[in-house]
């Protein structure tokens, strides 16, 4: 078990040196046994998966080690975080090769070689280590989508392609996120939400919201495209978070187009119950200005009055239940506000007026 110990402690020290320039002094076979000794430690994850005494130790370990590495400066890159990061140890140390310059030509050519050895060349692995770069390019290419698409408008969201492959993208990633990381999804998307473009992101939110499985598209397609052929896990996913943020909410039901909003929200309850709960927040800060002849609000980020009828008003052109909610909601505020039916009293009967469903 020390001796297991040892070999981790080394790997990771070759993981170190892997983004520094002392990687210049190695030749082809230092190469190849540092990539031999990551796929050992990718076995070692497979074999003692289920070992709950081993797995504990190098768990132990494994956050020792993390913790001095988070000391040593704010540029350290993480490295072997935890145990499940040993079943993907050869992918970081191929990756981290590969972006360095300072790795010589010779070296360098046979990392290649060694990554892609050609047709021909059997594999004992269950997912080759080509397989596992291939999607974490993809990977990398989601996020580059985002954050580019972030400055251009997207009309229509819900057929608008791009928007749809980055939804699918996302839903994937959180699939493997939820697996894979004990941060979970949500530190993901938290992450995602600080780095990328917001307006572009909410838009990507909604629409992975909004998507169904397509059963025109062939079970072969969605294995090879890595796409999850049940995004629900995913979705739910997305509505944990936006409930857990309540900051994030309130820009999810003001900045998203009132059409979209309504959709979103018509096919997630839980969402419809908050968002409710906000526009009627926002119309309690509205009074009415007799010059004006107007809804109005004290403070330049309260909702205008037309933004506020628009949301009503597409969400009560969504699906009856989400419908009938709106109009119990609006019609209990007005008995609450003293059941006006004159203009202007109230603006829960102005806005009952205005969608054509007054008492």
């Amino acid at each position: 078990m020390e001796r297991l110990l040892q070999h981790l402690e080394r790997f990771s020290e070759v993981l170190a040196v892997s983004r520094t320039t002392h990687v210049s002094t190695w030749d082809p076979a230092t190469v190849r046994r540092a990539l031999q000794w990551a796929r050992y430690l990718r076995h070692i994850h497979r074999r003692f998966g289920r070992h709950g005494r081993i797995r504990a130790a190098l768990e132990r370990r494994l956050h020792s080690q993390w913790r001095q590495e988070g000391r040593s400066g704010p540029d350290t890159a993480p490295g072997l975080r935890n145990f499940q990061s040993l079943g993907r140890c050869d992918i970081l140390l191929a990756v981290r090769l590969l972006e360095n310059r300072a790795l010589g030509d010779a070296a360098y050519h046979h990392l290649l070689q060694q990554l892609f050895p050609g047709p021909g060349v059997p594999d004992t692995d269950e997912e080759t280590l080509q397989d596992c770069l291939s999607r974490l390019a993809r990977r990398r290419s989601a996020v580059h989508m985002l954050h580019l698409s972030g400055y251009r408008e997207n009309p229509v969201v819900q057929e608008e392609s791009l928007v749809k492959t980055q939804a699918e993208l996302l839903l994937e990633r959180l699939q493997e996120v939820g697996k894979a990381e004990a941060e979970g999804p949500s530190k993901f998307l938290s992450r995602l939400w600080e780095r990328l473009p917001q307006n572009n992101f909410l838009k990507v939110i909604a629409a992975a919201l909004l998507l169904q499985p397509s059963p025109t598209r062939p079970q072969e397609e969605e294995l090879e495209l890595g796409v999850p052929q049940t995004p629900g896990e995913g979705r739910q996913e997305l509505v944990r978070w936006l409930l857990g943020k309540s900051d994030i909410m309130v820009v999810f039901c003001r900045n998203l187009p009132a059409g979209l909003l309504a959709s979103v929200v018509g096919s997630h309850p839980a969402l419809s119950r908050v968002c409710l709960g906000l526009l009627t927040d926002w119309g309690r800060h509205l009074h009415y200005d007799l010059q004006k002849g107007s809804w109005v609000g004290a403070e330049s980020q309260d909702l205008p009055w037309e933004e506020l009828y628009n949301r009503f008003q597409s969400l009560c052109q969504a699906s009856p239940p989400l419908k009938n909610e709106v109009l119990t909601t609006l019609k209990s505020c007005k008995a609450q506000d003293g059941d006006f039916e004159v203009p202007g009293l109230s603006i829960w009967t102005d806005l009952l007026l205005a969608l054509g469903s007054g008492t």
